[in-house]
């Protein structure tokens, strides 16, 4: 009878645990809070330019995760240092009670994310300048190590029998991928030649692509750094009829449909929704709890290497703008 009871105290208290997990999910899927907590306000500032889908994407994991931590979010952007710094500012002065900040740039940053700090505002960096994340005084990075990253598109190259690459950098002074492309030429066992671009003149790309690939008929592989250059570098390369494979950094809805139908060979996947969901989560989490993630080291969200096999069972969630 003892043994029943107990049997029974159990059952009733690991429904009621998992019927509350449930009505939380619930409340977070309709749009409403899942927790209790002060009514707090977090922005992110982006080194983005207009738009660029991979954004997209990471703000749609952060604003889902505002939705469940009860947070208002606000979201700035700027290509240019020292206006993503101005938007950095703008943030502190209207005493938002975290700052969610990229380092692509990290000169133009570090006063600003010195001066977040002085105004007592928590701050967490995200996908670009892990290297610097720690010394700005920034609680925990979220990303992919760049040059690690590059590395790994090296092996897959080296694996596809590629022989000569170009590696295009569409934004100047992009530390991030400067990395990458150092991360590609330190594994790849060809020749790799750097060709750089301006990402917010996409007619220009093609054609300086193209020029390229009719110049150097041995071009074999084309990496472009982002995932909304891919479709272009393909069409630079039938327009040039070159036979270069593209692969590219990161992955949204084209690039998925492009690894199907096999105009490109494979993408580098960050998992940039979880970029803006974990940065969000970890800031709430230290606004709550202190809880600080990473250990002073980057908390890792890449690199994946996406091909065909891989994109068909993420086309789902690519077509929803979450990969």
């Amino acid at each position: 009878m003892l043994a029943v009871a107990l049997a029974t105290a159990l059952a009733g208290c690991s429904s009621t645990g998992g019927k509350r997990a449930e009505e939380r999910a619930a409340k977070a899927a309709q749009g409403r809070a899942a927790v209790d907590t002060p009514r707090w306000t977090f922005a992110m500032v982006t080194h983005s330019g207009d738009g660029d889908t991979f954004w997209d994407i990471v703000q749609s994991g952060a604003k889902q995760a505002a939705v469940k931590d009860n947070v208002k979010f606000l979201y700035a952007h700027d290509v240019e240092g020292n206006k993503q710094a101005q938007n950095v500012q703008a943030m502190i002065d209207q005493k938002v009670d975290g700052l969610i900040v990229t380092l692509a740039k990290p000169d133009a940053m570090k006063d600003v994310v010195e001066k977040a700090k002085k105004a007592g505002i928590p701050v967490v960096t995200v996908n670009s300048g892990s290297e610097k994340s720690k010394e700005f005084g920034a609680l925990s990075h979220i990303g992919q190590d760049e040059t690690i990253a590059g590395e790994a598109v090296g092996d897959e190259l080296n694996r596809r029998g590629r022989k000569k690459a170009v590696c295009v950098l569409h934004e100047q002074g992009n530390v991030g991928h400067e990395q990458r492309c150092a991360g590609v030429k330190k594994t790849f066992k060809g020749d790799l030649e750097n060709l750089y671009v301006e990402g917010t003149n996409m007619p220009g790309v093609q054609s300086s692509l193209e020029a390229k690939l009719q110049s150097d008929r041995d071009i074999d592989a084309v990496v472009t750094l982002g995932a909304p250059f891919a479709p272009t570098a393909v069409k630079a390369a039938e327009q040039a009829g070159s036979k270069a494979e593209i692969d590219t950094f990161d992955l949204n809805e084209k690039v998925a449909a492009g690894l199907q139908d096999g105009s490109l060979g494979f993408a580098v996947d960050q998992q940039p929704y979880l970029q803006g969901y974990q940065a969000v989560d970890l800031l709430w989490l230290y606004r709550y709890n202190a809880d600080v993630l990473g250990g002073g080291r980057p908390v890792l969200t890449g690199p994946q290497i996406v091909t065909k096999d891989d994109a068909k069972s993420l086309a789902e969630y690519t077509k929803r703008g979450t990969r």
